[in-house]
């Protein structure tokens, strides 16, 4: 048998696309108005600011492996059982933890075909199997979800809202859908836009995660709550599955200031409201500003909008995201995720919504 001349990764690992985030930075003398990660335009909360500083007096010492004072802050926040709770390095360390933790080679995990794509890189690193199914008016379908479901299926992934699409499902198909898994199928319930959704019939999952086996819900403080610098998120999960993911999740994976910041930041529901009020206001606005322009824009119940470009040379999604560059103003490009013909634009301050609207009205006008 032949030796490799060097460490070779495991089968699949360079099958798997690296994840690269919005692009973050503007032409020289140029004001940045970053609107491609989601982030929130009101930063975070004065008091986790304030957490956050008190700490760095400390940074010698080790934080709490178990992260006991953020878990019980979300416990009292939202009337959970805290053991239930596990805190993470943002919900992205979660997904990880969750496929590593339960699915083997050749398993199958199950995704939206504009799904989030960490779930494609998760699902790779374990070894497992990505498959994709069709969307409907770029929204999950459950139907189509079922019947992609097999014997080697173990893990089902669903954004909900979904990101970049902003869509959702209402909580009645939620439940549908995991009624219609077999018990011995993950349910991953990905809720990280769920505090801006204003909409009688969603839910974020909490209700389902108590009285189900299988369903486990991930939340993030690196949106609404302005702390994505410091990646944090959160599970809730039945007692089993927290009890495995427990078992190979790192010693410490959740850094001191991070557990300061997030149970500061999750107390302050006054900030909470300003964002999502702020969201409400101007995520109407925009997508009526941009209605106006005879550009399509998918129904969003994030802080993001989904806007379709022509399939044309002079005003296609990669010129106008050229055009609107070169003034600062940075969006995200969604080709990775099977949108070429898109962008996605982050609900920014009311000087940078604006300014979109503006530049984007002289970009279809053929102004240079």
């Amino acid at each position: 048998m032949a030796t490799a001349s060097r460490p070779v990764p495991r089968p699949g690992v360079l099958d798997i696309e690296a994840y690269v985030p919005g692009k973050s930075a503007a032409p020289a003398g140029v004001k940045l108005h970053k609107l491609s990660s989601n982030e929130t335009p009101l930063g975070p909360s004065p008091k986790a600011v304030a957490a956050y500083g008190a700490l760095s007096g400390k940074l010698e010492l080790y934080p709490d492996g178990s992260a006991t004072k953020l878990r019980e802050a979300i416990a009292g926040r939202y009337g959970l059982d805290a053991s239930r709770i596990l805190c993470g390095t943002g919900s992205d360390e979660l997904l990880q933890l969750i496929t590593k933790a339960y699915l083997g080679d050749g398993d199958e995990g199950v995704f939206t075909e504009h799904g989030f794509l960490v779930y494609r890189i998760a699902i790779l690193a374990a070894g497992g199997k990505p498959v994709v199914v069709k969307e409907k008016n770029f929204t999950a379908d459950v139907d189509a979800i079922l019947a992609a479901v097999t014997a080697r299926t173990k893990i089902v992934f669903l954004a909900n809202p979904n990101n970049p699409t902003g869509t959702y499902l209402p909580f009645d198909e939620v439940k549908r859908l995991q009624a219609g898994l077999p018990s011995n199928v993950l349910l991953v319930l990905d809720a990280a836009y769920a505090e801006y959704v204003r909409r009688n019939d969603y839910a974020s999952g909490l209700e389902l995660v108590a009285e189900s086996e299988n369903v486990v819900m991930t939340r993030t403080f690196s949106k609404i709550y302005g702390l994505a610098n410091l990646r944090l998120g959160w599970l809730y999960g039945p007692a089993h599955i927290v009890d495995a993911l427990e078992r190979i999740r790192g010693p410490f994976n959740v850094n001191g200031a991070a557990i300061e910041a997030g149970t500061a930041a999750i107390a302050d529901e006054a900030h909470v409201a300003a964002a999502i009020e702020h969201n409400d206001k101007w995520l109407a606005w925009t997508t009526a500003e941009l209605g106006k322009l005879g550009l399509t824009v998918t129904p969003s119940v994030g802080n993001f909008i989904l806007i379709h470009f022509p399939q044309t040379s002079d005003k296609s999604a990669k010129q106008a995201d050229a055009f609107l560059t070169q003034r600062g103003l940075i969006l995200r490009a969604v080709g990775a995720y099977g949108l070429p013909d898109c962008l996605r634009l982050t609900i920014g301050s009311e000087e940078a919504n604006r300014l979109v609207v503006a530049a984007l009205a002289e970009f279809l006008a053929g102004k240079a």
